[in-house]
């Protein structure tokens, strides 16, 4: 007998998902959406199996439900599946980007509640841009509810094995607070160098020095702001927490600058460093400005010989390669860097000529 998926909102998440899930023959997925039109399109393009007309009749045939849709949307849902008539060992999930909220939420239902972030992502939005290996070396959070057993546990994290992903289980306020420092506040701080920037006014031709090592540093200060609006308040007292810790920092910084004596201030960029060196790494970047460009590739054998072999064959040279295991907000999966802007735009075609794989330039 075939598991029956519901996946609720068939954006970039919902609609990627429901495909990788379709790599399982003995998974049935149907797709909801409110608005028609892309469920519609979503069935045509094979992304889902079945586009229900009614989504409380889809919810009492499916065993997994999943809620793809913005953490405030899914919060109402929620609540409107009190009402649903679904089946006993039903388990409900979520693809939302911060977790207390949800799992506070699901307190109040009566059903198998497991919270997930799948943290994986694309410049592109919406429907169109699916595809199944979005998960592919992704980490992907679980973020059990009380009432939701072991068993269920293990049921989901089988469902989800095919995306290939890299399931890891956390408590929802780890969750929360560990992406607060990793991704929500560094988006803030982004944000703010950027600001700064624009406020210059003495110098306008800092601009123009900024599209080297400074566009890449605030790179994510280009995410959705609809987005990015939703997730500081969601997780609002997390990302206020590490604000606080970071005005601890800037003023110890002011205090070693102030005093401007060369052991403190060479102490502060040494220890930095030692950490950053400590970080784990997929590959070692070259200490200039590189042109990268990111491709969405299968995680198959032979596919990045596949892809260098390409470029040998067109002699263009690379400077460095490597790939993004961690893909929460970033273009791709395979990086390659190139000594000029030229050579990237050579591959880029070499690519678009030889393969069907997405590139993007960051």
């Amino acid at each position: 007998m075939k598991t029956e998926v519901l996946i609720i909102g068939l954006g970039l998440i919902g609609g990627s998902l429901a495909k990788a899930l379709q790599r399982n023959e003995d998974v049935h997925v149907s797709g909801y959406d409110t608005d028609a039109l892309t469920a519609r399109k979503a069935f045509k393009m094979g992304i889902i199996q079945n586009s229900p007309p009614s989504l409380e009749q889809a919810a009492a045939a499916a065993d997994v439900i999943v809620f793809a849709t913005p953490v405030g949307a899914t919060i109402k849902l929620m609540e409107r599946s009190k009402f649903w008539d679904l089946k006993e060992t039903v388990i409900l999930t979520d693809t939302g980007s911060t977790k207390v909220q949800i799992m506070e939420a699901a307190k109040k239902l009566d059903r198998n509640f497991i919270g997930g972030h799948p943290m994986a992502g694309s410049h592109k939005s919406g429907v169109e841009a699916a595809k199944d290996v979005l998960f592919e070396n992704a980490f992907y959070i679980l973020t059990p509810g009380e009432d939701a057993t072991e068993d269920d546990v293990n049921r989901l994290v089988e469902l989800l094995s095919v995306t290939k992903a890299k399931i890891k289980v956390l408590e929802a306020k780890e969750h929360d607070h560990m992406t607060a420092i990793v991704s929500h506040f560094p988006h803030l701080i982004a944000a703010a160098l950027v600001h700064q920037l624009d406020r210059e006014e003495q110098f306008p031709f800092a601009r123009q020095l900024a599209a080297g090592g400074f566009r890449d540093t605030t790179r994510i200060a280009s995410a959705n702001p609809d987005m990015w609006r939703d997730i500081t308040t969601q997780n609002n007292e997390m990302i206020v927490e590490q604000l606080d810790h970071w005005m601890d920092q800037m003023t110890h910084l002011r205090e070693i600058l102030q005093k401007n004596e060369p052991e403190p201030i060479h102490h502060f960029f040494a220890k930095a460093k030692e950490t950053r060196d400590e970080l784990p790494v997929a590959g070692h970047g070259a200490m200039y400005s590189v042109f990268d460009l990111y491709i969405d590739i299968p995680d198959v054998p032979g596919i990045i010989s596949e892809m260098t072999g390409y470029l040998a064959e067109a002699g263009i040279s690379l400077v460095n390669l490597r790939i993004l295991e961690t893909r929460e907000d970033v273009f791709g999966i395979l990086v390659l860097s190139f000594q000029t802007a030229q050579d990237r735009e050579n591959a880029q075609g070499v690519f678009s000529d030889r393969t069907a794989y997405d590139t993007y330039i960051s």
